[in-house]
C-alpha cells in the first residue's frame, strides 16, 4: 500500500516538476523549506517513516536527472558533473544537491532509530550526516549566485545551518551546535516577518522545532535554567505535537546526569537500593512528573505527561523483571502460587513499579472521566464533538476498581491492612459511581424500575464508603473523593425521584393514549349491520363490505345404510349343480392309493 502511495506521489510531483520548469528568466526562485516540508509530509515523515522518504528522494534525483539530460555517467561508469550556474536556465538544477542533502539526511535519521538496538549504526549515522552537510553547503554555494532572488539565499543558508547543526548535536558540540541553531532561528524569524501568514506558520513551526535543540545545548554549556524551559515545552507540547518524542528523549537525556544521586527508594515502611540506571532515571522523572501535571494547562497536556510516565514505567519493569529471572519467589509469583519467605530487594522494587503503574493508570482514567463529563447529554457540547455516553464512563470506572484490587495483593505487602483498607475504601466510593452512570444509561432507555434501584445502590455505596473514609488513618488524603461522594449522593437522590415521576407520567401517558384509541373493526359490513361505528375505510375505494370469497361452511354428511337383513336370508344349496369326478380303479389305482394315499 506503501509503494502505491510513493508511486501515485512521484507522478503528481513529477507533473508539478514540469510545471515548475522556467526557461526564459534570469532569476530563480527555490522555497527551500517549503518544498522539502511537502515532500516530507506526502512520502512518510507524517508517520515517522523515513526509510520511504530516503526511496522518494532517490527516485526524485533520477527524474529530474533524466527530464534534464543531466546524467552523471552510464551503465558503466560513473562521470561526476558539476552545475554551473551561468549556463543552466532550469530551476530544477538547484533540486539536484536539496534532495541529495534529504536523502542523505532521511538515511542519517533512519540509521539513528535503529542504533538503540544497534550500536555500531551510529558510525554510519554520523558519516551520512557529513555528506548532507557536503551537499547543503553545495545547495547554499549554487544558490548565492545573482540568479537567485534574496529569499532563495536566506533559505539556502538557513537550510545550511540547520545540517550544520544536526551534525553538531549528534557529535555533542554544544557550543557550535547552539550557534548554527541560534542562526537558523534567527533567519528563519525574519523572513516570518515578511510573508503572508501561511507561509509565516511554516517558518515559526521550524523554529519551534529547533527551540528544544537550542535549550539542550545551552543546559550541557551550563545554563542550569534550561531543563526548566525544556521542562515547560514538553508540558505545552500536548498529546500530538510533533516534538513531543524530541522532547522526551532530550528530557531523558538530561535526566541521565541528575539520576545518579538517586541511591535507595522507601516504601511502605521498607527502603530498598535502586541499583539499576533505568529505574533510577525513571524514579527521578517519577519525581518532577508530579509538578508537570499541575502546571500543565488542558487536560490533554496532563494526559500525555502520565502516558509518557506509564511508558516508561513499563519499560523499568521490564528490566528488572529480566535481572529477576533467577529468583525463585518472583518465579512463583509469575506463577500465581505462595511465595516462601521474605521477598528480595529486587523483586520488593518491581512490586513498588507496579504500585506506580496501578496509580498512574488509575489518575490518568480519572482525568479521562473528568474530559469525557464536560459532553455527557445536557450539557454544552462543542459543535462536531461526539456525546458521552454513560457507558463509556462505566468501563473507566471498571478498570480503576480492578487496578484498586489488584494493589492489596502486590508480593511483600500482603499483609499490611491498612493499604489494603484503604484501597477497598476507595474501590468502594468508585463502584457508587460506576453504578450512578449504570442507572442513568437505564433512565435514558426509560427502564425506570431498573433505574430506581440502581440509585438506591448508589446511595448506599456512597453512604457506606463516607463512613469508612472517617475512619481511614490517611483519610485526610483523598478530601477529594469524599466530596465528589457527597455531590454524588445528592444528585443520585434527586435523580431517584426524577425516575420515580417519569415512570408514573408514562403510564398516564399510556392511559390517555389507550383511552383515545379507536378499535379498527376488521368485520366486514354485512356481519355488523346491528352495529354502530364510524369507519373510514367504508368511504375509500377498499371499502370491506362482504367476505369474498365467501368462508366455508360446515354441513352435515350423507347418511349410511346398513343391510341388516342379509345375515338372516339362507341361500339355496348348488351341489347339485356340481359334476362328481370318478375315483381311479384297477390293481394299480389301489397300489397308488394304498403307497401314497389317495384324494379325500
Amino acid at each position: 500500500m506503501a509503494a502505491e502511495d510513493d508511486m501515485c506521489g512521484d507522478e503528481t510531483q513529477n507533473s508539478g516538476e514540469n510545471v515548475d520548469t522556467i526557461a526564459d528568466t534570469d532569476i530563480f526562485t527555490v522555497e527551500v523549506l517549503q518544498i522539502i516540508k511537502e515532500a516530507q509530509q506526502q512520502h512518510g515523515l507524517r508517520h515517522g517513516d523515513f526509510q520511504r522518504y530516503r526511496g522518494y528522494c532517490s527516485r526524485r534525483i533520477k527524474r529530474i536527472r533524466k527530464s534534464l539530460h543531466f546524467p552523471q555517467g552510464d551503465k558503466r561508469r560513473v562521470n561526476p558533473k558539476k552545475i554551473n550556474m551561468d549556463a543552466i536556465k532550469d530551476v530544477r538544477y538547484l533540486h539536484l544537491p536539496l534532495f541529495s542533502a534529504e536523502r542523505a539526511w532521511a538515511y542519517a535519521m533512519q540509521l539513528k532509530s535503529e542504533a538503540n538496538t544497534e550500536p555500531r549504526k551510529r558510525f554510519h549515522m554520523i558519516s551520512k550526516l557529513k555528506k548532507a552537510v557536503v551537499y547543503a553547503e553545495e545547495t547554499f554555494t549554487l544558490c548565492e549566485h545573482d540568479k537567485c532572488d534574496a529569499r532563495t539565499k536566506l533559505e539556502s543558508q538557513a537550510y545550511r545551518h540547520y545540517m550544520r547543526g544536526s551534525l553538531e548535536f549528534e557529535l555533542e558540540k554544544w557550543k557550535p551546535a547552539i550557534e548554527s541553531y541560534s542562526s537558523v532561528k534567527t533567519i528563519y524569524e525574519n523572513l516570518a516577518k515578511a510573508f503572508t501568514e501561511d507561509i509565516q506558520a511554516l517558518y515559526l513551526q521550524r523554529v519551534s522545532e529547533i527551540e528544544p535543540n537550542i535549550r539542550y545545548c545551552a543546559y550541557n554549556i551550563g545554563d542550569e535554567t534550561a531543563i526548566e524551559d525544556l521542562m515547560q515545552m514538553r508540558r505545552e507540547a500536548g498529546g500530538g505535537d510533533f516534538m513531543l518524542g524530541e522532547l522526551d528523549t532530550l528530557l531523558s537525556q538530561t535526566r541521565e546526569k541528575q539520576a545518579a544521586t538517586l541511591s535507595e527508594v522507601t516504601w511502605q515502611g521498607r527502603t530498598v537500593p535502586v541499583k539499576s540506571e533505568p529505574v533510577r532515571l525513571f524514579l527521578l522523572n517519577l519525581q518532577e512528573s508530579g509538578e508537570d501535571v499541575e502546571k500543565s494547562e488542558g487536560i490533554d497536556n496532563k494526559i500525555s505527561i502520565y502516558e509518557s510516565i506509564l511508558k516508561q514505567c513499563i519499560d523499568a519493569q521490564q528490566f528488572l523483571r529480566d535481572s529477576l529471572q533467577e529468583d525463585q519467589n518472583f518465579k512463583l509469583a509469575l506463577r500465581g502460587q505462595a511465595i516462601e519467605g521474605k521477598v528480595s530487594n529486587a523483586h520488593y522494587l518491581h512490586s513498588y513499579l507496579t504500585f506506580i503503574k496501578l496509580s498512574k493508570t488509575i489518575d490518568r482514567n480519572l482525568l479521562l472521566i473528568d474530559n469525557l463529563k464536560l459532553y455527557l447529554p445536557g450539557g454544552q457540547v462543542e459543535e462536531g464533538r461526539k456525546i458521552t455516553k454513560p457507558q463509556d464512563l462505566v468501563r473507566l470506572y471498571d478498570i480503576i476498581i480492578q487496578n484498586l484490587g489488584e494493589i492489596p495483593n502486590l508480593d511483600g505487602i500482603e499483609d499490611d491492612e491498612s493499604l489494603s483498607e484503604e484501597m477497598s475504601t476507595r474501590a468502594l466510593g468508585f463502584k457508587a459511581f460506576r453504578c450512578f452512570y449504570i442507572a442513568q444509561s437505564y433512565g435514558v432507555a426509560k427502564k425506570w424500575k431498573e433505574a430506581i434501584g440502581l440509585y438506591d445502590r448508589v446511595l448506599h455505596y456512597a453512604q457506606e464508603a463516607i463512613q469508612k473514609y472517617k475512619q481511614l488513618s490517611r483519610g485526610s488524603l483523598y478530601k477529594a473523593d469524599q466530596t465528589g461522594l457527597e455531590e454524588l449522593i445528592k444528585e443520585a437522590d434527586s435523580l431517584k425521584y426524577s425516575c420515580h415521576a417519569s415512570s408514573i407520567l408514562d403510564t398516564e401517558t399510556l392511559t390517555d393514549q389507550v383511552s383515545d384509541m379507536t378499535v379498527r373493526n376488521n368485520k366486514p359490513l354485512m356481519e355488523r349491520l346491528d352495529q354502530y361505528a364510524e369507519d373510514s375505510s367504508l368511504t375509500t375505494k377498499k371499502a370491506k363490505l362482504v367476505s369474498f370469497p365467501p368462508d366455508f361452511k360446515p354441513i352435515p354428511c350423507r347418511p349410511l345404510f346398513f343391510d341388516l337383513a342379509l345375515n338372516h336370508v339362507e341361500m339355496p344349496s348348488l351341489d347339485d349343480k356340481l359334476e362328481q369326478k370318478k375315483a381311479a380303479g384297477g390293481l394299480t389305482g389301489m397300489v397308488k392309493g394304498w403307497l401314497w394315499g389317495g384324494k379325500k
